[in-house]
């Protein structure tokens, strides 16, 4: 086997472990899904050795643990007539980026506060043939404030690393009524419930039940935690940028 083959013997493999991962999970996917994944996860992986786009660790544990995770959603029924989203705070493109190669039908909108991370979603969008992607440089706080991002998506998503009341007010101004939020979270969820439904009330969204999304053969507590945007988000909220995190709502 000379080196060019040896190559694509190396991507078939990849693609067959990317596979045989979102069918042990039990996610849905198109037949051309794993060579995208594939491609998205050598540039991450070659990216992040000078852009710290995501914590290092071992290959299959980054596979799970971003790729894998994000698109357990496809399981739930949580994007079920969903034709819009918006990922808030991006950062590498989880649960965006992923979801976008996995739901060509829909329309994605990647929103980062930094411009490096939405370089990187760039250059994977082209070299995966991403349709239907549009990246965006804002704060969340700000986004929220444009006309053209205000309360305009069916869903709002988030994998951020933050409390749920924060997650709330970053989230819930971008979604149209009748749409929902969804935040990908951990054990920490139960203690951070309450404050989230008092934040979600003042935004004009009410806290659903959580559904589980464990990984098979991983001993993780992930969840996602719906909010049901049920009447406009006042014009108050977002408060200006900072003051989520300083003062979250709910407390």
């Amino acid at each position: 086997m000379n080196a060019a083959e040896d190559t694509e013997q190396g991507k078939r493999m990849d693609r067959r472990i990317i596979a045989d991962r979102l069918e042990a999970n039990g996610i849905p996917f198109l037949p051309e899904l794993p060579e995208k994944l594939e491609i998205y996860f050598s540039l991450l992986t070659e990216w992040n050795k000078s852009m710290d786009l995501v914590a290092e660790a071992e290959e299959g544990e980054l596979l799970d643990r971003h790729l894998t995770d994000s698109l357990t959603v496809l399981k739930t029924g949580l994007l079920s007539g969903a034709e819009t989203l918006i990922d808030v705070g991006t950062g590498a493109g989880f649960p965006g980026m992923a979801l976008a190669l996995a739901c060509p039908e829909m329309r994605f909108t990647l929103l980062d506060s930094q411009q490096k991370r939405l370089t990187f979603l760039q250059a994977v969008a082209e070299r995966t043939g991403a349709k239907g992607v549009r990246l965006v440089h804002a704060r969340a706080e700000d986004g929220a404030r444009m006309p053209e991002l205000r309360e305009r998506f069916d869903r709002a998503a988030a994998r951020a690393v933050a409390p749920l009341n924060v997650l709330c007010e970053y989230l819930l101004p971008y979604v149209k009524v009748g749409g929902l939020m969804l935040c990908w979270k951990g054990p920490a969820l139960e203690q951070e419930r309450e404050a989230g439904r008092k934040a979600a009330f003042l935004l004009g969204g009410r806290l659903e039940e959580p559904v589980k999304t464990p990984v098979a053969g991983r001993d993780w507590e992930h969840v996602i935690q719906p909010a049901a945007k049920t009447a406009g988000t006042p014009r108050l909220y977002p408060r200006k940028a900072g003051t989520p995190r300083a003062k979250p709502l709910g407390e």
